[in-house]
């Protein structure tokens, strides 16, 4: 939101009061207060008929600064705020100084100074700069309606680049862009987010979550160009500076502030089909879906009922339209004893025609407008209500309508919409059981939602076996995972946007992410089908899926048959490596796919690239986003960092700190491995849960930039290691020695590096290096490695 028209002017609608002093600093034990009044404070006189900022300095995590601005303290504060996994309060690490003319407040490497008679907040860490507010960076808005915006801004640097805010399909670094924390159903090709997170990441290694869970108004270099500005409609605005000594740990120490993903089954990791939206299907086109992949070989792992497992007018009424599926729990029976979990589609409203929402309204489990009666309207399904998850009791009956479901056979939910919520902003008053401020709900509302179908999986599965696919997310919703980009078009471009905006949803605290495979509206040509497979199976989690047309193969081409069998074993065999990245995520908050700026920092090149990414720190991707007409190979031009990168699939070697093209056929993409690397390829090729440390073998992608250790590890859900490899280099007679030590006695093939002669274990040639049975598990290798 702009209050301003260019530097010197304030927009006519508004009454701008700007802090101009630093009158006075009061500290305490572990928190500094300052009263900063809306004009300079020479004489008595001065003290009277002024407004004044109050601002409160603590910290609640280290190297975290907690900033609250106030304006009129007396206002009547309504719920909901979001939760927090930390809190550092009383644990000796704040310090705080202060004497007649400045003081600071300090987290571990992060402070915050001030100075007497000035407003200005300025932050440092280990001694150095960070940002600061500025002149004019305090301020609270007085618009001519009588609403109240407190506002603040934080200082950019020369080259400094923003990243985040969640979900976002507009252009990737968001300097120069308004972004507001508002979820809205609109689709990838807009502006309109569903997971809207007001918390941004700065290159600076330093990230800034606004803790309020409605809307937030940022101006990121596009008011001022030189800072960050962020408002709220309130009286009260609150963020935290989290610093880092890179990004990633910016990222660790975010998600353990607001929560970190949990650990997500294996089998989760697989080929997910649905039976698209809008399309008829019933047993019949389920049972031949499930029966033609099974004949063309290719892996299938999850089956999705998407919303017509139920009649039509009805969603929500938790009840298989019998009319199609007579007997759902004995086909849900069959479906399980050909290896398959089912999904199955649901969303929190509830329509009129629906049973249920009799039952709901004389409990009181629809939200309600002010004056008593139900909220409801059209959009969606007719005379719909909304469930009100903030009555404990309309909690626990969703839940119960769920629990019947999994008691048939249903093993996880997609979560569907949640971002539609009413409030004032779109001119409806109402009332939430529990108090909640309704502008406040509005992004809220899909926290509580998928907390609620979370926790009863949990409940239910046991931890470690819950998964659903959600759409709508805020701050925390990272701890209900996984997440999918929303409706697609069955374009090139829209794979596009759609990877760019889960590279910004990594950027704020995410560890996984999905999208529909083929697009979701429209039927998109064989050509992109077959691309987008390739794009899907190397994210972390794949699913199938559309709305007017299905997406098996078949209905594409031959090929794209075998496209989709190649890309799913390829996944399988990876999941050794994918997995352990899964319970690293699950551990630190460090996703799964990484944006290439948080692996390679010191690269300029890699600060924009948003069409190619890192799965793990060892395997970059880059999806084909160019179209082939004909089904030729095409051209893709992609970007590798320094060193030495071996294409995963064909074993060729390439040189990096440099955009590269090269030609690829349905059956390839650019995928590398970054030198030193050890990857665990497991064996098995048709099913993503499986023993990993007995069914798996070690890849060792190394070079002669090789000098520390290098370790591989296939971890446990616990995440302690299952197997490990460790791996140094030793130089002795103008010869390499490669010295390994192995938790166990794996199979290691070994790229890049001629054998010459080994100790305590054998080795045989292949297409692509050396393969190394050990007899022992420390051996050596001698040889030298192969330069290109």
């Amino acid at each position: 939101m702009k209050f301003t028209n260019g530097f010197w002017v304030t927009k006519p609608e508004y009454n701008a009061n700007y802090a101009r002093d630093l009158y006075e600093i009061k500290a305490a034990e572990d928190t500094l207060t300052l009263y900063m009044p809306y004009k300079k404070i020479e004489g008595r006189g001065d003290t009277l008929n002024i407004g004044m900022m109050t601002v409160e300095c603590s910290s609640i995590m280290e190297d975290t600064l907690s900033v609250k601005l106030t304006g009129y303290a007396g206002q009547k504060k309504g719920g909901p705020a979001f939760e927090k996994a930390a809190d550092f309060k009383k644990s000796g690490k704040v310090q705080v100084s202060c004497d007649s003319q400045k003081a600071e407040i300090s987290s571990g490497l992060l402070s915050l100074c001030v100075e007497k008679g000035s407003p200005e907040l300025k932050f440092f860490a280990e001694g150095k700069a960070l940002t600061k507010t500025g002149n004019k960076g305090i301020s609270r808005m007085k618009h001519r309606d009588g609403n109240a915006y407190i506002v603040t801004e934080l200082s950019l640097d020369v080259g400094e680049l923003i990243y985040g805010f969640g979900e976002r399909f507009t252009p990737y670094v968001k300097n120069g862009q308004v972004v507001e924390t508002w979820n809205e159903d609109g689709g990838t090709a807009s502006e309109i987010a569903y997971k809207s997170i007001p918390f941004y990441l700065s290159s600076k290694n330093y990230g800034v979550f606004v803790n309020h869970p409605g809307k937030v108004s940022f101006e990121t270099g596009s008011e001022k160009v030189e800072s960050v500005q962020f408002s709220v409609q309130d009286e009260e605005l609150e963020y935290i500076i989290i610093y880092g000594r890179n990004q990633k740990e910016v990222l660790s120490k975010y998600t353990k502030l607001t929560g970190r993903a949990p650990l997500l089954p294996k089998w989760s990791f697989g080929l997910w089909l649905t039976t698209s939206f809008t399309t008829d299907y019933d047993e019949k086109t389920i049972t031949s879906f499930i029966d033609g992949m099974a004949d063309r070989n290719i892996p299938l792992t999850v089956f999705h009922f998407d919303c017509f497992w139920m009649k039509g007018f009805e969603w929500c009424n938790f009840e298989w339209d019998k009319d199609v599926f007579p007997n759902p729990a004995a086909m849900l029976e069959r479906m399980h004893k050909r290896g398959l979990k089912i999904c199955v589609w649901i969303n929190p409203y509830i329509a009129q025609k629906s049973p249920l929402f009799a039952e709901a309204a004389e409990k009181g489990y629809l939200l309600r407008n002010k004056d008593g009666s139900i909220w409801q309207w059209d959009m969606w399904q007719a005379g719909m209500g909304l469930v009100d998850f903030t009555n404990p009791d309309a909690y626990k009956w969703y839940q119960a309508k769920l629990k019947a479901l999994l008691d048939m056979g249903v093993d996880c939910f997609k979560t569907d919409f949640g971002e539609r919520i009413p409030s004032r902003d779109n001119n409806y008053d109402v009332a939430w059981f529990d108090g909640s401020d309704p502008e406040k709900m509005h992004n809220f509302y899909t926290y509580l939602y998928n907390k609620c179908v979370f926790s009863l999986l949990e409940k239910e599965k046991g931890k470690g076996e819950a998964i659903l696919f959600a759409r709508s997310a805020t701050a925390g919703g990272q701890k209900f995972p996984v997440h999918w980009g929303g409706d697609s078009t069955s374009q090139f471009i829209s794979m596009a946007e759609s990877l760019r905006a889960g590279l910004s949803l990594m950027d704020s605290g995410f560890s996984f992410w999905s999208h529909d495979i083929g697009g979701f509206e429209d039927t998109g040509s064989a050509d992109l089908y077959k691309r987008w497979v390739a794009f899907g199976l190397l994210s972390s989690h794949s699913r199938l899926h559309g709305s007017s047309s299905y997406r098996v193969p078949w209905v594409y081409d031959d090929e794209a048959c075998d496209v989709l069998r190649f890309f799913t074993n390829l996944k399988c065999s990876l999941m050794p490596y994918i997995y352990s990245l899964a319970v690293n995520a699950h551990l630190t908050g460090i996703p799964v796919m990484r944006p290439m700026h948080l692996e390679f920092e010191d690269d300029l090149n890699c600060a924009y690239l948003d069409r190619q990414y890192m799965l793990g720190d060892s395997i970059l991707v880059a999806p084909v986003f160019t179209p082939s007409p004909d089904g030729q190979p095409v051209p893709q031009t992609f970007y590798l960092p320094e060193g030495q990168w071996t294409h995963l699939i064909s074993g060729k070697k390439y040189s990096g700190n440099r955009w590269i093209t090269d030609t690829y056929d349905y059956f390839s993409l650019p995928v590398f491995v970054k030198e030193n690397s050890i990857i665990p390829f497991g064996n098995e090729k048709n099913r993503p849960d499986y023993d990993y440390k007995k069914q798996s073998e070690w890849n060792l992608f190394i070079s002669s930039n090789c000098s520390d250790p290098i370790k591989g590890q296939i971890l446990d859900s616990d995440g302690k290691e299952l197997s490990a490899l460790t791996v140094e280099k030793e130089a002795c007679d103008n010869k390499v020695i490669l010295k390994f030590k192995a938790s166990d006695l794996n199979k290691i093939c070994l790229h890049g590096f001629e054998v010459q002669g080994v100790t305590d274990c054998k080795f045989t040639k292949s297409e692509n290096g050396f393969v190394l049975t050990p007899e022992k598990n420390e051996f050596y290798v001698s040889g030298s490695f192969i330069v290109n």
